[in-house]
């Protein structure tokens, strides 16, 4: 078989590079060579590639004539994760998994068609687009399977808002009221929870496509357990600006086709809301980026609602 000619965008490599550092640069190096041992285990030939950002997704063709998606996870190596969540969901509401290389951080996955992300429906009609994701939301949560190695999302509260705290001394750029409130929220939403389900973890209007099997399918699921409603107020906060501006009416909206769809307590998603936006912003201000201040501004802006 021909060794596939890789593609590696320029930002996309020096994206990896600051992201991830020598490990980066080794990753970098490594990956023409772990596409063609995934070309030729799985019969592939390899298109170009999406855009990227942690890893590397790229058109591929099967022996059969069949489209699919080659996918390597980056350095940070969460591919793994991505893989137990796949096979747990088994293609109910989500992408399939055709082959999968943990050891590589390898996946095979069902190409998805039209492929439209939910981000052009929500440009056109939001309200639209809110009961898609509620319905794609409802599709994905079941009880957690006993010893499947799940993560829990109270870990990423309690590590981000601890390194926040631990790096500033406090509450750093953030609004030091609404920081605190934000921490407060976090623990008593973990405490009360009254339902742990199996989460998709990373649930936005980007990783919602358009399909044929299924009008809506996600895609890039986390390994991840909670209450279902840290899946919605992630949800709430997206898409970026540059793509959908977040206003106080569309947030009042969105929470209030969520509790009409999906029978959860309004205000307690609200809370939510709040809790996840400040964590994203304490993720986006570790990363050393700049969109940080649009998630304090959702978080503002569901303080008010």
């Amino acid at each position: 078989m021909t060794v596939p000619d890789v593609v590696i965008p320029p930002e996309f490599a020096a994206h990896t590079v600051v992201a991830f550092g020598e490990p980066g640069k080794a990753w970098l190096q490594e990956l023409p060579g772990i596409v063609a041992e995934m070309a030729e285990r799985w019969s592939l030939r390899i298109g170009p590639p999406f855009d990227l950002s942690y890893g590397y997704v790229a058109e591929a063709l099967r022996a059969d004539g069949t489209e699919a998606v080659l996918k390597i996870g980056g350095p940070d190596r969460e591919a793994p994760r991505e893989i137990l969540a796949l096979g747990l969901y088994d293609g109910d509401g989500v992408c399939r998994l055709l082959e999968a290389d943990e050891d590589r951080c390898a996946m095979l996955l069902e190409r998805l068609r039209p492929g439209e992300t939910l981000v052009a429906l929500a440009q056109r009609d939001d309200e639209a687009a809110t009961r898609v994701g509620a319905a794609v939301a409802r599709a994905l949560w079941r009880p957690a399977p006993p010893n499947a190695g799940l993560q829990p999302i109270a870990s990423w509260f309690h590590d981000a808002f601890g390194r926040h705290r631990a790096y500033y001394g406090g509450a750093g750029p953030f609004p030091p009221q609404l920081f605190e409130r934000a921490e407060r929220l976090a623990g008593d939403l973990l405490d009360s929870a009254d339902s742990q389900v199996l989460l998709h973890g990373d649930f936005h209007h980007y990783n919602v496509l358009s399909a044929e099997r299924s009008p809506w399918l996600a895609i890039d699921p986390k390994d991840m357990v909670g209450d279902p409603g840290y899946e919605l107020a992630v949800f709430l906060g997206n898409p970026h600006e540059a793509d959908l501006g977040i206003t106080r009416r569309l947030l009042d909206r969105r929470l209030a086709v969520f509790a009409e769809e999906l029978g959860y307590d309004r205000d307690r998603l609200r809370d939510w809301g709040i809790a996840h936006a400040v964590l994203s912003a304490c993720w986006s201000a570790e990363d050393g980026g700049g969109t940080w201040r649009q998630t304090i501004r959702v978080a503002e802006t569901l303080v008010g609602l």
